[in-house]
């Protein structure tokens, strides 16, 4: 880089970002990584860097840098694509954006760019936050006479450092989420995004990394419709080695336009750095405690939830779900949660989206004594809506028709048997909020269970429809700012940050059975804190897998998130409620560990057993499941993480253990009383549990001795 450049440094607690900034030129990135001493020389640095051109380049070799245009030789996607209307046929611009000044604070920097024969300023902001995790965003101005298309503005162009050689991306389906598949990123880089008009079931995380070092890269889309994430090479078939990673909302053709004097903001990308996975994860947990949970009180309880559709599906009536919440009440459920079922006509699943107001058939006398006999047992009560959905058998429908999502064609294509409503119109949106805040009124309701069940189309405007639906839930938020809310897309299939600013939770899958749900859990709590976790005890068997498990390890797994029971109490076993009462007790008394401690998974050579634990202060718990039978009996000790090496910990195993693996345990009694190990011999040796058998639960509980 010549002396025509400048440069800036961001420091977060443990990393720092460098990025280098020529007037009338490019931005581009110097650095990301561990936080270099404050004496570094940031030209120095940069010159470290530099390249000389080979034979197969441009004379003047492009850098794509923070703003990439395929102005000087770059052949990947440009940042800003835009389209205009040249007599009367759509002609691609191409952009020539030059930086003209930037903004550069302690943890923030704004790079503006313009194209003066266009009249269009790019603004890109960069603000490294809680976690050391960087918030990135695009704003596109126009000043021209003629209007634009927006085809493509990336929230987020980042080079890769070239010590990233692999790539692990998320995908998934229903009941089967976040299935994470790691490769090499080769010259032809990557593409991946969604077209449902949400993320879908992989949500639009990717995670990179090196062979050698464990260091890890984390981006993320902030955006719960549609993206388009790439990781491009400079020169496809004849790669220089240099690759830019752009994430960007996928937008319909013709959807952004940008007329003089107009504005498109990008959403939020995030993306941050650390020494390795546990620590990302960290990362990614701070940052969500700290800046994306906007409901709720902090620090309040996580309240175990009784959900009836398992129990009592759309069968409903008030003494079959009086007697549920008794029975929830009895194994120590503290909300109890009215699903589908309870409103308008809707005796099947088929009828009655958009009709939200009480059955009269099935509650002749409204909700109200229902709710009165909830909060007589201790619990609040919780709702199960589907605002966003209409069904063509539907009060809502036959009086708007043309309220849902619909082609030129007028046909009406369904998926479960519903329609989408068109939130992008502001009188859909005034119906729906009409019938929710009636509803919240009238009742005393603390929780909204928010569900999405369909994929939007078709639909011209996915963009559109993803604000309006942001719109509508925060104006039930303003209006109602003490109700709970929890998103949920046929399980897992909308879950992204900028929906948790406006939920107190989400739902990771439909499938509870445990032994799929702790790699489910596992997968999204790299991302997610567990407290926003919603985890419930399932039925068995299993209603999805058709599994039969037992409830020592159900209740166990279920510990370990938003603790809940999507299970009827009534049909289970004395020994069995005992068994779930046991585990609940267990959830109350660790809760506030598990939902503001520091989560590390555990490492074990058997891929069947998984095991995290929570490190907060003086306490810490564990967890150790195993799914499948062992090739090994004795399987390896499970060696713990997050500890002080030269500290003391008393460990127990809490009760009840489970009931087969126990007979192999050395020593029971010493278990009980408590072993007492220092943090070294935890972390280096472990603890040799006995976890051969399939179905095998462990919870582990450390106190730090005083010294």
């Amino acid at each position: 880089m010549s002396e025509r450049w400048d440069f800036v440094r961001l420091d977060g607690e443990k990393a720092t970002l460098v990025v280098a900034l020529e007037k009338g030129g490019a931005a581009d990135l110097v650095y990301l990584g561990a936080r270099l001493p404050g004496r570094e020389d940031l030209s120095a640095l940069a010159a470290a860097q530099g390249r000389g051109r080979h034979e197969s380049q441009p004379d003047a070799p492009p850098v794509p840098g923070l703003l990439p245009e395929p102005k000087a030789g770059w052949m990947g996607s440009p940042a800003v694509a835009l389209t205009a209307i040249e007599d009367g046929a759509p002609i691609a611009l191409a952009t020539d954006f030059r930086v003209t000044s930037w903004e550069a604070e302690e943890t923030r920097l704004a790079i503006r760019s313009a194209d003066p024969r266009l009249g269009l300023e790019c603004v890109q902001t960069w603000t490294l936050s809680a976690g050391d995790v960087v918030r990135a965003r695009t704003a596109l101005s126009s000043t021209h006479q003629r209007p634009f298309w927006v085809d493509r503005l990336s929230a987020l162009a980042l080079p890769v450092p070239p010590r990233f050689t692999h790539v692990t991306t998320f995908s998934g389906r229903w009941a089967h989420e976040i299935q994470q598949t790691r490769r090499a990123l080769g010259a032809e880089g990557l593409a991946q995004g969604s077209a449902h008009g949400k993320p879908g079931f992989g949500g639009n995380w990717l995670i990179l990394d090196g062979p050698d070092t464990g260091e890890a890269l984390s981006a993320h889309l902030a955006w719960s419709g549609d993206f388009d994430t790439r990781i491009e090479c400079d020169r496809p078939g004849n790669s220089d080695g240099r690759a830019i990673l752009q994430m960007a909302p996928r937008l319909t053709p013709g959807e952004i336009a940008l007329a003089p004097g107009d504005t498109y903001e990008t959403p939020e990308a995030v993306f941050t750095i650390a020494p390795d996975r546990k620590v990302l994860a960290h990362n990614w947990h701070r940052h969500v405690r700290a800046e994306r949970l906007a409901t709720g009180s902090p620090g309040a309880p996580r309240k175990v939830h009784v959900n009836s559709w398992d129990a009592l599906g759309v069968n409903l009536s008030e003494p079959a779900l009086i007697a549920l919440a008794e029975a929830a009440a009895e194994v120590g459920a503290e909300r109890f949660v009215l699903d589908d079922g309870w409103f308008a006509g809707r005796r099947s699943t088929a009828t009655s989206l958009g009709d939200w107001f009480v059955s009269r058939d099935v509650f002749p006398n409204g909700l109200t004594p229902l709710i009165d006999q909830v909060h007589a047992l201790g619990m609040d009560f919780g709702l199960w809506v589907e605002p966003e959905m209409v069904s063509p058998e539907s009060d809502l429908y036959r009086a708007h028709p043309d309220w849902c999502l619909h082609s030129e064609s007028d046909e009406r294509p369904t998926m479960r048997g519903q329609l989408v409503l068109d939130l992008a119109r502001p009188e859909v949106r005034e119906a729906v909020f009409a019938q929710l805040d009636a509803l919240l009124n009238e009742h005393a309701i603390a929780y909204l269970k928010w569900d999405h069940n369909r994929d939007l189309f078709p639909v011209g405007h996915r963009h559109a429809q993803t604000m309006g639906s942001y719109a509508l839930i925060d104006r039930v938020r303003a209006a109602h700012p003490e109700v709970d809310i929890e998103g949920c897309a046929e399980g897992g299939g909308r879950i992204d940050y900028a929906l948790l600013e406006r939920c107190h939770r989400v739902w990771p899958s439909d499938n509870n059975d445990a032994a799929e749900r702790v790699r489910i859990m596992q997968a999204w709590s790299q991302f997610l804190p567990l407290e926003v976790l919603g985890n419930h005890v399932g039925p068995s068997p299993n209603p999805i897998t058709g599994r039969t498990l037992d409830m020592d390890f159900r209740a166990k797994v279920a510990l370990f998130g938003h603790m809940g029971i999507e299970a009827d109490p009534r049909a289970m076993s004395e020994a069995e409620r005992k068994t779930l009462a046991a585990h609940i007790a267990l959830y109350k008394d660790w809760r506030a560990l598990l939902h503001s401690g520091d989560l590390w998974r555990l490492d074990h050579p058997d891929p069947h057993i998984f095991a995290q634990m929570v490190v907060g202060g003086p306490r810490a718990l564990a967890i150790a499941a195993q799914t499948q039978f062992s090739p090994q009996f004795d399987a390896a000790p499970l060696r713990l993480a997050g500890l002080d090496p030269s500290a003391s910990y008393r460990v127990t195993l809490p009760a009840p253990w489970p009931a087969r693996a126990s007979l192999y345990l050395d020593q029971p009694e010493r278990w009980r009383e408590g072993l007492t190990l220092s943090g070294e011999a935890l972390m280096r040796q472990g603890l040799a549990l006995p976890l051969t058998h399939p179905e095998t639960t462990w919870l582990i509980a450390l106190e730090r001795c005083e010294p």
